[in-house]
C-alpha cells in the first residue's frame, strides 16, 4: 500500500465500523497476529474515536474471557489464531450464542456489552462479519457521517487500551490517548527516521513496542512499515533482504536467533 491507498482503505473500514454501531468511545478488541489489516482496524477506530483494546496473542480461554468482560468490549476482531490455539474456537466457546445469532444481533448472557465479532480475513464464520463485509457495509455510510465522527475526536481522547499484569495480579488496562501514543512514536523516531526508511516490524502489534514505538514512529515520519505476521528469524532476514529495510525491531532473543541462523550469510543486510 501507498499511504494514500491505505488511507482510503482505513476510511472505508471506519465507515464499516460506524455501520455496525461502533462510535466515539466504543471499545474494540483486536486479537490477531501482525496481519496487514491489524493496522487498518487500528487507524479506522482512531479516526472515529473508538478505543482499540490490544489482546495478547498468547492468551488462553480464561484470560480472553477476563479481558473481554473487564474491558467492556463491544466489537471483537480476530484472526485464525496461533499454532497452539484457535481464536475462532475459543470465541465460540466463550459465546455459544454466536452460532445461532444473526451478525450484529449477538446477545450474550455472560458478556452483555459484546455485540459484534469480526473475522479479519476472507473466510466466513457463522455469526461473524468478515473484512470484505465490513468494507461493503461501509458503502452505506455517507462521507458526511464519517467526517462528523472524525470532528468529534479530540487528541486527549483515549485511543488505545493495553493490558499489562505488571508483577502481580490480573492484567490491568492502561488507557492511552492519541496525544500519548503519537508523541511517543514521534520521539522514538525523531533522531533517526525519515520517509526514506523501511522498518521491519516483527514484534507483536498487541504490545506497545509494535503498536506505538513501531507504528506511530512510521506514521509520524512517513516511513514504510514492513510487516512480519509471526516472528520467524528466516522470515525476518528475508524481509530485510527483499525490502531493503533500514531498521529492524526486536528483543535480544530475536536478534540472537537471526544472527545465529544457518542461512544468515545468504542475505544482504547492508
Amino acid at each position: 500500500f501507498t499511504w494514500s491507498e491505505f488511507n482510503k482503505r482505513v476510511d472505508d473500514m471506519a465507515k464499516g465500523m460506524l455501520a455496525i454501531g461502533i462510535t466515539h468511545g466504543t471499545h474494540v478488541g483486536v486479537w490477531a497476529t501482525n496481519v496487514p489489516d491489524w493496522l487498518t482496524f487500528l487507524y479506522a477506530g482512531a479516526k472515529i474515536g473508538a478505543v482499540l483494546v490490544t489482546i495478547n496473542t498468547n492468551y488462553k480461554q480464561s484470560e480472553l474471557e477476563y479481558l473481554v468482560e473487564n474491558a467492556d468490549i463491544h466489537t471483537m476482531c480476530i484472526t485464525d489464531g496461533v499454532f497452539d490455539g484457535s481464536y475462532v474456537d475459543m470465541v465460540y466457546t466463550m459465546l455459544p450464542e454466536l452460532k445461532t445469532s444473526q451478525r450484529g444481533y449477538l446477545k450474550s448472557e455472560r458478556f452483555p456489552r459484546l455485540r459484534n465479532v469480526v473475522y479479519i480475513g476472507q473466510e466466513k464464520y457463522r455469526g461473524m462479519y468478515n473484512t470484505p463485509e465490513m468494507l461493503l457495509l461501509g458503502q452505506n455510510i455517507k462521507d458526511e457521517t464519517l467526517e462528523a465522527a472524525k470532528a468529534r475526536v479530540n487528541c486527549h481522547d483515549v485511543v488505545n487500551m493495553q493490558y499489562t499484569s505488571g508483577t502481580t495480579g490480573f492484567p490491568k488496562g492502561v488507557m492511552l490517548t492519541h496525544y500519548n501514543i503519537a508523541n511517543n512514536g514521534f520521539l522514538t523516531g525523531e533522531h533517526k527516521f525519515t520517509a526514506d526508511d523501511k522498518l521491519c516490524c516483527c514484534v507483536p502489534l498487541f504490545h506497545c513496542f509494535g503498536v506505538v514505538l513501531a507504528s506511530m514512529n512510521v506514521l509520524t515520519h512517513g516511513c514504510t512499515q514492513v510487516m512480519v505476521e509471526k516472528f520467524d528469524p528466516l522470515l525476518v532476514l528475508a524481509s530485510i533482504h527483499k525490502e531493503r529495510c533500514t531498521a529492524v525491531y526486536g528483543v535480544p532473543t530475536m536478534f540472537i536467533a537471526e544472527l545465529n541462523h544457518p542461512m544468515f550469510e545468504m542475505f544482504d543486510l547492508t
